[in-house]
């Protein structure tokens, strides 16, 4: 007998401990389910409601098609998930402000970090820039790009899932007078060539041709090696394999990253994201943002300042006193060299981002000298805040000025 009660309860406590775990299986496949699903056709509805627009002047809109594997493997989120994922959107877990609404920190069930882009729902023109960013980044793969996780479309709401970048973003370091003595000469050359090969991939070897059209330090994220990745791509558009230039009367970026073409007359190409580069590389030697640099004895920006530097001979004194011993003199001249070869007033005298690559990739000299810049703005704005301008609405003159050369 008393082998038969202990058989039976070998048995039972067999039976029951499997019990426990397949319920345990079970609920373990809820959460992740209840986390992450393939994008439905309800999702997609939302992608080609309005259908592909002609519009040159807004963002893109694409027309979601039934063999678009990329968005269709797309993972779509339940807003239940991103609420626990984000702690119900916690002040605490509050990282920053993107282009059109906060961003959060989120925690998944397994223990990975995530980014959750909560589009503000007062923003007027962020359901085209959302619709606009899930499409592009969806076909887009690249180690200098931020990946995209997953959305979620719920109700009213539009969410976007990143991957979570610890260090968070370029300028928190750059213009942090604490931070930015991590920023030695080595990581910020690293920085430079991983922002160019990303730029390099949209203009030329992705499966789509695309312009930023609002690269910055704050849409420049680091990993935790401190790895770039170009983000926020709600203002990006395609170009035909075909077109070089196209005109808008809807500009969209950030003052002092603008190309002069496109600020005043609102024609961008893939130079006009080659001269934001310029302005960015700059601002990475000097630790200066543009936007707000005035020399306060000479009365002139950044780009011209890092032009007579640059032509004296004085390059030293361009450079933030940060790497002024990881780097010479030599190292300086060429990285200037480039920059300033970025920054040219006409398209058509900037290197592509190929050549860009090239030139940073090399230890000989540059081979092309650049021009005087002439063209420069005559007010400060926040590098942070992302402008639009009607060129119908309003005289091109009451936000950017044309300065005569010096």
């Amino acid at each position: 007998k008393n082998t038969a009660v202990l058989i039976v309860t070998v048995v039972l406590a067999v039976i029951l401990l499997l019990g426990l775990i397949f319920l345990l299986w079970k609920c373990r496949r809820r959460i992740r389910n209840l986390f992450r699903r393939p994008i439905n056709e309800e999702g997609l509805s939302m992608f080609s409601a309005r259908g592909g627009s002609r519009d040159r002047s807004g963002p893109l809109r694409v027309n979601y098609e039934s063999n678009d594997e990329s968005l269709s493997e797309l993972q779509l989120w339940s807003f239940d998930s991103v609420q626990i994922a984000t702690k119900s959107f916690s002040d605490s877990n509050l990282v920053g402000e993107g282009g059109f609404g906060p961003v959060y920190k989120g925690l998944l069930p397994e223990g990975q970090e995530i980014a959750v882009k909560r589009l503000s729902r007062s923003s007027g023109q962020g359901i085209e820039e959302f619709k606009n960013e899930v499409v592009l980044i969806s076909k887009l793969q690249h180690r200098n790009l931020v990946r995209l996780l997953g959305c979620c479309i719920h109700e009213q709401e539009r969410i976007l899932i990143y991957e979570y970048m610890p260090n968070k973003s370029l300028d928190a370091f750059l213009y942090d007078q604490t931070k930015k003595n991590l920023l030695d000469w080595t990581t910020r050359y690293n920085i430079i060539e991983g922002i160019a090969r990303g730029l390099l991939y949209l203009h030329r070897d992705s499966r789509l041709r695309i312009i930023h059209r609002d690269l910055k330090a704050s849409n420049i994220l680091l990993d935790e090696e401190m790895n770039p990745k170009i983000s926020d791509f709600g203002m990006a558009r395609i170009f035909g394999n075909d077109d070089n230039e196209t005109n808008t009367q809807r500009v969209v970026g950030t003052f002092g990253y603008m190309a002069p073409e496109y600020a005043m007359q609102g024609l961008f190409s893939v130079k006009s994201d080659v001269y934001s580069f310029g302005v960015l590389f700059l601002e990475i030697l000097s630790g200066k943002r543009n936007s707000t640099y005035h020399h306060p004895e000479l009365g002139i920006n950044l780009i011209a300042l890092a032009w007579k530097l640059w032509n004296e001979d004085r390059v030293m004194e361009f450079v933030d006193p940060v790497v002024t011993k990881s780097c010479t003199s030599k190292q300086l001249v060429r990285c200037i060299n480039v920059g300033l070869l970025c920054v040219q007033d006409r398209p058509i005298d900037r290197p592509s981002m190929a050549s860009v690559v090239v030139m940073l990739e090399s230890e000989t000299s540059v081979p092309a000298l650049p021009r005087q810049p002439t063209f420069t703005t005559d007010r400060s704005y926040s590098e942070t805040d992302s402008s639009t301008i009607d060129l119908k609405a309003m005289s091109v003159d009451a936000s950017i000025t044309m300065l005569t050369g010096r």
